[in-house]
């Protein structure tokens, strides 16, 4: 995981950047962010173009194009470590995309997380608004 940002009440947001984190946060979140994961990290695979056409040096920068062109999986975890919150945010460079912010078992994390996404936002710079980013109002 790596380091995003702080949220009120000691709980930090930090970006998964593996698929075996991807698949840890859905064993713990028990919800499914592992399967879009690794859609997202496909779609971004097969959209890459390599920069030569040695064979050998072909996939030299891949995996940064990559984590530059999917979205961003986050997770919000408190002070022992707990996950929180699942977000999945649009990558850096187009910030129109689609948000996915949900808590344990698809749960509407809004209520009680809700400072944590709005530090979140600020720190992207975008309104995490639960009208936009929670999929499954009721």
């Amino acid at each position: 995981m790596e380091y995003v940002c702080d949220a009120p009440k000691n709980r930090t947001w930090f970006r998964l950047i593996s698929e075996g984190e991807a698949v840890a946060e859905s064993e713990a979140m028990h919800h499914a962010v592992e399967k879009h994961y690794r859609r997202e990290w496909e779609r971004a695979a097969e959209s890459y173009k390599p920069t030569t056409t040695v064979y050998i040096e072909q996939d030299i920068g891949k995996k940064a194009y990559i984590h530059r062109t999917m979205p961003l999986f986050l997770t919000l975890r408190d002070e022992d470590g707990l996950a929180l919150v699942t977000a999945m945010l649009p990558p850096k460079n187009r910030p129109e995309g689609t948000c996915i912010i949900v808590g344990r078992g698809n749960a509407d994390p809004y209520p009680d997380q809700g400072d944590a996404i709005d530090a979140l936002g600020r720190h992207f710079g975008m309104t995490l608004d639960r009208h936009r980013c929670f999929p499954y109002r009721r």
